[in-house]
């Protein structure tokens, strides 16, 4: 049985709000989608978000949200009353799919948007809108896989700078341990959890930001 973010009673509304607050940004705001989505990204709200935390994926409209996400990362923006349309636009299926793939594969929303930028998603809605939100999920797969080829072990540890021997002195795990990890020649998915979060305090990200979730596409 597959681990999906969160409850699925939750998904339905998560994905109705998050598509309103991109359609709201980027359609009311005139707010470039690429700029949104990193605000969303660095933003506390886009993690609450990914727990299913039900203040944001339930309590919340999208303009709300949309705001809540642009005040804390101060993104200036002009006064605008909220807004939802019932004609879906471009924006808005983007979002609405965004928020059932963050769902469906359980990563964050950062590890998304840097394998697939939000205006890219936005540009696939006339290939794919009318097709089962899977073929979404199947295009994003691939791209992530080509994306992060790499260990995420190897990625977080070049983003902190440091040598495997660095990581190894301030992780307590083995050097050869996290060479192989690097490798692939010893699964990090299936080395017991203390030493997974040894490597995650070491390298200041969660554990799972080094488990590898996206499946390899043939």
């Amino acid at each position: 049985m597959e681990i999906r973010a969160y409850n699925e009673l939750y998904i339905e509304n998560a994905q109705f709000v998050l598509g309103h607050a991109v359609d709201y940004a980027v359609e009311t705001l005139a707010i470039d989608a690429d700029v949104f989505g990193t605000a969303f990204c660095v933003s506390s709200i886009s993690k609450q978000f990914a727990k299913g935390n039900p203040t944001y994926v339930a309590g919340t409209s999208g303009p709300e949200l949309a705001r809540y996400v642009m005040d804390e990362v101060r993104l200036t923006y002009p006064e605008h009353e909220d807004v939802m349309y019932l004609d879906k636009s471009p924006s808005y299926w983007a979002g609405f799919c965004l928020a059932y793939y963050q769902w469906y594969r359980d990563v964050s929303f950062t590890r998304i948007l840097e394998a697939v930028k939000l205006s890219e998603m936005i540009r696939l809605y006339p290939k794919l809108h009318e097709m089962d939100i899977l073929q979404f999920v199947d295009v994003v797969d691939q791209r992530m896989h080509d994306t992060y080829q790499r260990s995420r072990l190897r990625e977080y540890r070049m983003r902190m700078g440091l040598s495997q021997s660095e990581l190894s002195a301030s992780s307590g795990v083995p050097l050869r341990q996290i060479q192989l990890f690097e490798q692939g020649q010893r699964d990090i998915n299936k080395t017991s959890a203390i030493t997974v979060l040894m490597l995650s305090k070491a390298l200041r990200c969660e554990m799972s930001d080094l488990i590898e979730t996206v499946p390899e596409i043939q």
